[in-house]
């Protein structure tokens, strides 16, 4: 059984990107504010991480920026893991603006992460993102000790994280092929 310590990325800086006409998946681009670097600097002096065998890491912007940080500190190198990936929106990355994003996040709020039988929806279900993130989770559960730098969701399915704000740190036990969280 492996410790976990969550980390959420710092605040990102989402000007940036749509200065230079990205959205969409362009968004994932995002560096951090100085605000949000400031935050993974306060988080990475937590001494809870010190003695932490390994960082895996999201491969956005954000979270790598913020697994950068905290290796820095504690001298641990970084593994990125593809499938840590944030929960995605559109699985088609045809998003056509802030309006289309906040409808099909409503819709899968209203369906529960589920897409309806026999619709096919272009957000992901909830289901496939906590078996993408089991299957990350599995490769480290034979470790002591694993930061894991990521997304408010991906979190979330590993531990309540609700409310988990900028560069927080949530502690948690996990099994081989234990069952996620369904937040809804």
């Amino acid at each position: 059984m492996a410790l976990f310590y969550l980390v959420r990325h710092g605040e990102p800086d989402y000007g940036s990107v749509f200065g230079l006409g990205f959205f969409g998946f362009g968004l994932n681009l995002a560096p951090l504010t100085e605000r949000g670097i400031k935050q993974v600097e306060a988080s990475a002096m937590d001494e809870r991480l010190l003695d932490a065998e390994v960082i895996i890491s999201s491969p956005y912007t954000r979270a790598l920026q913020s697994a950068a940080i905290i290796a820095e500190k504690i001298h641990k190198k970084i593994i990125i893991e593809p499938e840590l990936h944030e929960w995605m929106v559109d699985k088609t990355n045809k998003l056509g603006s802030t309006i289309d994003m906040a409808r099909l996040i409503k819709e899968f709020r209203e369906c529960k992460g589920i897409h309806p039988d026999g619709e096919e929806k272009r957000w992901e279900e909830i289901t496939d993102m906590q078996d993408r993130v089991r299957r990350v989770a599995d490769k480290y559960a034979h470790l002591k000790k694993v930061i894991i730098v990521a997304h408010g969701m991906v979190c979330n399915v590993l531990a309540p994280a609700d409310g988990m704000d900028f560069a927080d740190i949530i502690e948690c036990e996990y099994k081989e092929g234990q069952e996620l969280r369904d937040f809804f």
